[in-house]
């Protein structure tokens, strides 16, 4: 089975739409991945995640890991049968959090020794073993372990890190090869292409991965601290050297303006925790851009969200902006609600628009209405 099909192509951007077929169902490209860190996207039931469109969700090996660990898992074959979701799992290899533990860690040419944030017991990850948790999660796309430095970090640091990444994708993806997946069901492997904003690095990384002949392919350490202007550099770049029969999959980006600008590079998924974390905090994005809830202009304002059109109920502002005030749960439900409703209008509304050849008028457009707060 193939992994990623192109069914239309834009005329003026690199804009694509296209299908992933997975064992666990079609998600329709460009997407979105609402982010379940621990296996829940916060506030939320899997019948509610559904109920937005989405047939995706990113969950995180390293947490996983650590609880509720792979023996829990592999009792329900798996994390779909554990939080009773039938829609496709990627899971992030865990190489960002690690290396976010800059004073708990030690990497060397065979992998990371790391201090748990939970109890500060040691671990170690080779590429082998992020690739058997993966297994043991069961997870349609798995990604490979990679080292993601910060925005800040030297060019001798990046050089470093496109190595291992290098090296350790092909010991991860022969692994697989070697032992096959734990369940019934076929899982696919993404290398991730690192450099930073440094374009000989990326132009390295991509072409010894290219090399790989992987089913997709990940952009890597952006969206760590850089100006915005260089990710959507290095993104044009990668956009010129990365297959476009093959998904590609930009991590960690981002905003709903930096979804549509990508999109027209030839980004095909993404996941950020913006709406869900942002709606936690009374933060909901509009067509208009975002508004803070919790401002006190909203307390008498009888208006509605409009752009929450995969929701049954709706609530006006006034409403919204009392359940932050009393810090009722059911405010942040709603909000993390309309926030991923409005991301998935954004790929619907894109993947509509790439297919009656209007993306890119459609994307000005957008950027031009969509004001920053």
């Amino acid at each position: 089975m193939s992994l990623f099909n192109v069914l239309k192509s834009c005329d003026f951007t690199s804009a694509r739409s296209g299908e992933l077929l997975t064992s666990h169902g079609q998600i329709n490209t460009p997407c979105f991945m609402p982010i379940g860190t621990y296996s829940t996207i916060k506030t939320l039931s899997a019948n509610e995640v559904k109920s937005l469109n989405y047939n995706l969700m990113l969950s995180n090996t390293y947490h996983l890991y650590l609880r509720p660990g792979t023996e829990v898992l592999e009792k329900f074959n798996g994390l779909h049968k554990f939080i009773n979701w039938d829609g496709a799992i990627l899971t992030d290899s865990g190489g960002f959090q690690i290396y976010s533990l800059s004073n708990f860690r030690k990497i060397d040419n065979n992998g990371v020794e790391f201090k748990s944030h939970l109890d500060g017991s040691k671990h170690y990850f080779s590429p082998e073993k992020i690739i058997d948790i993966q297994r043991s999660i069961g997870s349609d796309i798995m990604m490979v372990l990679d080292v993601c430095p910060d925005g800040n970090a030297s060019l001798n640091e990046h050089k470093k890190a496109v190595e291992l990444t290098t090296k350790w994708a092909k010991k991860c993806i022969d692994h697989y090869k070697n032992v096959g997946p734990k369940y019934d069901y076929q899982q696919y492997i993404s290398p991730i292409i690192q450099g930073g904003t440094d374009t000989n690095l990326r132009i390295q990384s991509a072409e010894e991965l290219l090399g790989i002949d992987a089913p997709m392919y990940a952009i890597g350490g952006l969206a760590v601290g850089e100006p915005k202007d260089e990710m959507l550099k290095t993104v044009e770049l990668l956009d010129t050297i990365m297959p476009k029969n093959k998904p590609r999959y930009l991590m960690g980006v981002g905003t709903p303006t930096d979804l549509v600008q990508c999109i027209g590079m030839g980004i095909d998924m993404f996941d950020c925790v913006i709406p869900t974390r942002n709606g936690r905090n009374g933060q909901i994005f509009t067509y208009e851009g975002p508004i803070n809830i919790k401002n006190a202009k909203y307390r008498d304002d009888t208006s509605f969200i409009t752009h929450n059109h995969n929701l049954s109920t709706k609530y006006s502002k006034s409403y919204l902006h009392h359940l932050f005030r009393i810090n009722e749960i059911l405010g942040c439900r709603i909000a993390t609600q309309l926030n991923l409703s409005f991301y998935n209008n954004i790929m619907t509304q894109s993947r509509e628009a790439i297919i009656k050849g209007s993306f890119d008028k459609w994307s000005k457009k957008f950027i031009a209405d969509y004001t920053q707060e």
